[in-house]
């Protein structure tokens, strides 16, 4: 009996795949909760997704470019598709949701088009649903230094980026670099999206940067614990994703996804049960 539960358990353990996969949620996730805050605060969810989008452009360009290894394209296409797509949402001369909506089908329009060139779609097919099994320990290593790169950027400039997320105009006035700030964020969102969305998958990233954040968001009582119960959700529904996928033979981001969504379904009745 014991013995069946210690490999119910810990079974996984002795497979490098899951152990990867599990120090991959373990970086990747507290990414997600960091920026996934503030998306969530600023109503950029539609904005992340777009750039999710874009991915498959970012393939591409690099497939048309001769690369065997198009990460680095697809990250710097991201960053110059989020300048843009940030610059004309603050130009008002279109509502919001339209410039996204835009640039989220042109991304996908344009990706598929170079990609399915003789037929040959099916290859990067993967990058829809992502498969982090298969990361490597090198891969982690990028993960890890991203990790700490985007911590860093974060204690340095996180009550700036808050000041811009609550009002600009009062940012502004107190000398904060709202223009700059704001470009920094997006840049930061694509980065991290376009380094995870091999292993997440551009199908459910999105869901997978929201739902924690939005998860706290229905059951913080403070910044700080928004922050931390961003963190705590995201972190057990990704370990806990990892686990059930294993045992039932399922993909793993999407189980993920579904575990998320539960935390948030079940946060938004207490809150519901709160205000009565």
């Amino acid at each position: 009996m014991l013995a069946s539960l210690t490999e119910a358990l810990f079974g996984w353990w002795q497979y490098d795949f899951m152990r990867n996969a599990f120090f991959a949620i373990l970086l990747i996730m507290p990414l997600f909760s960091m920026l996934g805050t503030l998306v969530v605060n600023n109503g950029m969810a539609f904005f992340s997704d777009a750039l999710g989008h874009s991915a498959l452009t970012g393939v591409g360009i690099g497939v048309l470019l001769g690369l065997s290894e198009y990460r680095l394209v697809m990250v710097v296409f991201a960053v110059v598709f989020a300048l843009v797509m940030n610059r004309i949402r603050h130009s008002r001369l279109s509502s919001t949701d339209t410039v996204i909506g835009v640039f989220s089908s042109c991304g996908v329009a344009l990706g598929l088009v170079i990609l399915s060139r003789g037929g040959s779609f099916a290859k990067y097919q993967s990058l829809l649903i992502g498969d982090i099994l298969s990361i490597s320990p090198g891969e982690l290593l990028v993960l890890g230094i991203t990790l700490v790169a985007t911590a860093g950027i974060w204690l340095l400039c996180f009550n700036g980026l808050h000041a811009v997320s609550v009002s600009p105009p009062l940012a502004r006035s107190k000398g904060i670099p709202v223009r700059l700030l704001d470009n920094l964020f997006v840049v930061l969102i694509a980065v991290v999206v376009m380094l995870a969305i091999q292993w997440v998958g551009l199908l459910i990233i999105n869901a997978m940067l929201i739902l924690p954040a939005a998860a706290s968001r229905n059951v913080a009582r403070s910044m700080r614990s928004y922050h931390l119960l961003s963190l705590i959700f995201g972190l057990f529904s990704g370990i806990l994703g990892l686990l059930l996928s294993y045992h039932n033979a399922v993909a793993t981001g999407p189980m993920v996804v579904l575990i998320a969504a539960a935390l948030y379904f079940g946060t938004f009745a207490l809150r519901e049960i709160d205000n009565r």
